[in-house]
């Protein structure tokens, strides 16, 4: 949180946001600014990316040396948990890059060349990439709940114990329905009135 805060005083002063009708709302104008623009996009989003990239790539390695390995050392055991923990953690990684990749480099292109490239870059393609970064927040969490089994084993619980309880509800209904119907057909008819009687005696006579 300290860092998020650090990272957006300079927008007080550089004054790079503003209200974009496109999207609705007040967001980073990528037109302010060539070189913080640019600045921007490399601290922000191209070095967090290579550095990444890097560590992970490192954790392959050695996961694949781990499982690839002759003689097994005991010392440098993989858990299953662990491996599961690491691709969660992986494919949230790959998702934030390809979520965020479009509108980074949309401002990266704009930046250096604002004249040219701006004018060429349509309207949906801006929109989309900006609310492609939008969601990637809420696939974090299913992601973490795809691959989580306890997630998966709860989620399946709370589906049916919501689809069985509206299956009681829908058969209770139902069979009082279905009573309330019976009991109609088998009352007895209503008594007839005088006039009614009397006439069905001078019909019999």
């Amino acid at each position: 949180w300290l860092l998020t805060a650090i990272a957006t005083v300079p927008n007080l002063f550089v004054g790079s946001l503003q209200y974009d009708p496109r999207i609705y709302s007040c967001t980073f104008a990528q037109t302010v600014s060539s070189y913080y623009t640019i600045s921007v996009v490399v601290i922000h989003f191209l070095i967090p990316l290579l550095v990444v990239s890097y560590c992970y790539m490192r954790i392959w390695v050695l996961v694949i040396q781990v499982k690839h390995r002759v003689k097994p050392d005991h010392r440098t055991r993989l858990r299953p948990s662990d491996l599961r923990n690491f691709i969660t953690m992986f494919v949230v990684f790959v998702l934030f890059a390809i979520c965020w990749a479009p509108l980074n480099l949309i401002g990266l292109a704009v930046a250096i060349d604002p004249t040219r490239v701006g004018p060429r870059i349509p309207e949906w393609l801006f929109v989309v990439s900006y609310f492609m970064a939008y969601f990637n927040s809420c696939l974090n969490a299913i992601i973490y709940g795809l691959l989580n089994r306890n997630f998966r084993n709860e989620y399946k619980r709370i589906v049916t114990s919501v689809w069985v309880t509206r299956l009681f509800v829908t058969e209770t209904s139902r069979a009082a329905t279905d009573g309330r119907s019976m009991r109609s057909k088998q009352s007895p008819p209503p008594p007839l009135n005088n006039n009614e009687s009397v006439r069905d005696r001078a019909n019999k006579e």
